[in-house]
């Protein structure tokens, strides 16, 4: 078994041949701008055999056309996560970092950790994710603006300030507007500007949010059902996993999440700490979950009553509280998963 080690850059791929024990075999650079580039990296590893495995660095931003390519050519490619690629890089006997470094790193990690998950293509996941950080720009775009804002009508009307987290709504817009009527000044004329800006931005982001409504109550049926989980969070979800098949189980998506407490040993007593690692994306929304339920589920806050009973702070209830919840969200994205594929089995042609 071959495994290839790919070190994935905006121009160019640089890729490593090593065998079974991690011995190099070979390597190759060529540009990254099309399809025939990528598949002169296939032709280029057949002398090596066609029993064989690409590893690619988890940047899907900067490897997503490669692995269409490749996986459009039938070739099998692992996703390598980058820290364990920088652990591979340590123990080389070869210093510094350069491309060929950085490619032979990758496979070598990859031959270290044999249950990388597999890539694979997913049109659905991608678009939301595209639609989710489209909409968060916008949603940042419009902050800044509604900042400047405030500030404006601190110097233009002292007296009156913007409703606080108000310029979201038409309605505040409108009587902010109202209050620059026969203002002509230029800090005027730009705090109008800037109102109609928010405006447009608010728009964009109502359509925007509407759309990931609308696809996310198939695509996420069970996840919506989770309560607390609305159309951004579910959205969100399913942005950020990118597939829950890849996961080997509740415990492994847990730790991807950071929800998984870290075990501290001291002698022989066993404690646990918070983990700070993992999607910080998905703990937020996994976080913000929870503490709509402490507030309104009754079943959570049955649960955490029992926690903090047991000795538990509010933070440490939460926490275990958030952990449960991460377990319920991979049950929910499987059977959206197995409802999909279902679904998708119903609708094939039938063989002529």
């Amino acid at each position: 078994m071959i495994t290839l080690g790919i070190d994935a850059h905006k121009r160019t791929h640089t890729v490593v041949a090593v065998d079974e024990l991690g011995r190099q075999l070979g390597t190759k650079t060529t540009r990254a701008t099309t399809t025939k580039d990528h598949l002169g990296i296939v032709e280029w590893a057949d002398q090596f055999g066609i029993d064989r495995t690409w590893a690619v660095e988890d940047c899907r931003h900067l490897s997503r056309r490669l692995e269409r390519d490749m996986l459009a050519a039938g070739e099998r490619i692992v996703r390598v996560p980058p820290k364990l690629m920088a652990h591979a890089r340590d123990s080389a006997r070869t210093y510094g970092k350069s491309d060929p470094i950085d490619a032979l790193a990758v496979a070598r990690a990859a031959l270290r950790e044999p249950g990388l998950p597999t890539a694979f293509l997913d049109e659905e996941s991608r678009e939301i994710r595209l639609l989710v950080d489209h909409r968060e720009d916008l949603v940042a775009e419009r902050t800044r603006h509604i900042n400047r804002v405030r500030w404006h009508f601190h110097e233009i009307d002292p007296g009156w300030a913007p409703k606080e987290r108000g310029l979201t709504a038409f309605k505040n817009l409108d009587l902010a507007e109202e209050r620059l009527c026969g203002n002509d000044t230029t800090l005027g004329r730009i705090t109008r500007d800037l109102i109609g800006r928010i405006r447009e931005l608010t728009t964009e982001i109502n359509k925007l949010a509407s759309e990931l409504d609308e696809r996310t109550s198939d695509s996420a049926a069970h996840v919506r059902a989770i309560p607390g989980v609305a159309a951004l969070s579910a959205a969100k979800f399913i942005a950020e996993v990118a597939g829950i098949g890849r996961f080997k189980s509740k415990a492994a998506f847990a730790r991807h999440n950071g929800t998984a407490p870290l075990p501290v040993w001291s002698g022989s007593h066993e404690r646990h700490r918070l983990s700070r690692t993992g999607n910080r994306q998905l703990n937020a929304a996994i976080h913000r979950i929870a503490l709509t339920q402490a507030r309104h589920h009754p079943d959570a806050i049955a649960y955490l009553e029992r926690r903090t009973t047991a000795g538990d702070t509010g933070k440490e209830a939460i926490r275990a509280l958030k952990r449960r919840l991460s377990d319920v969200v991979h049950r929910a994205m499987t059977a959206d998963l197995a409802a999909a594929s279902t679904q998708a089995s119903t609708h094939e042609p039938l063989a002529a």
